[in-house]
Parts: C-alpha cells; sequence; structure tokens
C-alpha cells in the first residue's frame, strides 16, 4: 500500500512539473488574460465588501515606451539583462538586513515578480517562496528578455484595481501608455514599492524625489541602448524550427 501511495505521489508530482512548464510555455506567446494576483484582489474585495471594478488592456512589446522600460528596470532590478532570475548578492544583503531587525527588505528580481503575481498567492510562506522560485526558472528557461518585461508591464499593479502599463497611464496621466513621457515613466516606476498608497498622478515630495533618481539611474545605465544587452528573441539552445 505504501510503495502505491508513493507511485502515486510521484505520478502526481511529474503531472504537476508537466503541466506547469507546458503553461508557461504557452503563456510565451499568448498573453496571461488575467493574473492571480488579480483574482486575490477581486476576492478581498468580495470578502471586504468593499466593491472594485478591474481595470486591464495589454499593449504588444512594440506599444511599450522603451523610456517605461527602462524606468522599471532602473527601480527594479538593474541587473535584469544580466542575470537568469535571481540576483543572489541582492539577496544575500537583504537577509543580512532583515536579521538585523526593522523593515524587511526584499530582493525579488522582475522575472521573480512576474512568477509570483501571474502564478502566485500573496505571502512569505517557504512554500510560497519555492513555488516561486520554480516559476521563475521555468520563466527565464523559456521566456526571452523582452516577454519577461513584456508580461510584467502589462500585469504589474499600478493602484485599487489597475493592472497593467495602459490601465495606469489613462488613470493616472489621462494618456495612453505609448505616448508616457520620461517624466510619468518614471513617477509610476516610482510608485511600484507600494502602488495601492502612493499615486504617480499626485505625487507626494518623496514619490517624486524617487523618480528624479530614477531617471538619474536611467541615464546611468546608457537609457535604451541597455535593452539591447538583453537575450535575443528565442533562448539559443531552441531547435531552429521552433
Amino acid at each position: 500500500m505504501f510503495r502505491s501511495l508513493l507511485r502515486r505521489l510521484i505520478k502526481l508530482l511529474f503531472t504537476l512539473v508537466a503541466l506547469s512548464a507546458l503553461l508557461v510555455l504557452l503563456l510565451r506567446w499568448v498573453p496571461p488574460p488575467f493574473t492571480a494576483l488579480m483574482i486575490e484582489r477581486k476576492v478581498q474585495s468580495w470578502t471586504s465588501g468593499e466593491p472594485i471594478d478591474l481595470e486591464r488592456s495589454w499593449r504588444p512589446w512594440s506599444e511599450l515606451p522603451d523610456n517605461l522600460k527602462m524606468a522599471v528596470i532602473a527601480a527594479e532590478d538593474q541587473k535584469f539583462a544580466d542575470h537568469w532570475g535571481f540576483d543572489v548578492a541582492a539577496i544575500r544583503a537583504a537577509l543580512a538586513h532583515n536579521e538585523q531587525g526593522g523593515s524587511l527588505r526584499g530582493a525579488s528580481t522582475l522575472s521573480q515578480q512576474v512568477a509570483k503575481n501571474l502564478f502566485l498567492w500573496s505571502g512569505r510562506s517557504w512554500p510560497r517562496k519555492g513555488l516561486e522560485a520554480w516559476f521563475t526558472a521555468l520563466i527565464e528557461l523559456l521566456w526571452p528578455k523582452e516577454r519577461i518585461l513584456e508580461v510584467y508591464l502589462n500585469s504589474v499593479e499600478w493602484g485599487v484595481g489597475i493592472f497593467g502599463a495602459e490601465a495606469a497611464a489613462r488613470h493616472h496621466f489621462g494618456t495612453g501608455a505609448p505616448y508616457l513621457s520620461a517624466s510619468q515613466a518614471s513617477l509610476l516606476a516610482a510608485v511600484l514599492p507600494n502602488p495601492r498608497n502612493w499615486s504617480a498622478g499626485r505625487p507626494s515630495r518623496q514619490t517624486t524625489s524617487r523618480a528624479a533618481w530614477i531617471r538619474q539611474q536611467v541615464r546611468q545605465l546608457g537609457g535604451s541602448h541597455y535593452l539591447q544587452r538583453m537575450r535575443p528573441e528565442y533562448p539559443t539552445w531552441w531547435p531552429a524550427w521552433l
């Protein structure tokens, strides 16, 4: 009986692994219609009795402005073009900081944030972090960097019920995402640590100061030339017929 149960558990595990890999591979080309975070926010609104309308419109890579791509990279993950999903140095620094007490510091890359927002629930439990690592590895293996950033910009939360760059641009600035200025893009990136409480359209002094720092970091990274360092459209190990 024990051996039979063990075989079934192993079979179930391999099935889940295969299904998760197929799902990630499918989303390499298909825009995700929704994210786990969007579902979580909707459920929270039902339980709290405070209904919200979720706003999100997909913009492909070619329509997302370089100034927004670079502002988010400068604000959230300056080693995005070089790492394979995990910034080991940042993780070590965050662990050392957290051991000293005080406010917790995260070290999530853009790839990790995509994995969490797209597939998982909020929280800091070890099971969730383990699943986050698994999906991050799959995303980095099966998607090019451009796709990771494209999905991030179309899925990240930018206010209560506001998801993705297009909805954020219209909500905060009354314009479409392709027409964001460098200043507006930096303000959107500046509120990402706390988008439900900070406003890009009505920025505080702290937000304005952080946006100015982000623009400085974009210049130091080389501006839009940084985007050329990202991996090619298809991983080099893929067979040519794909």
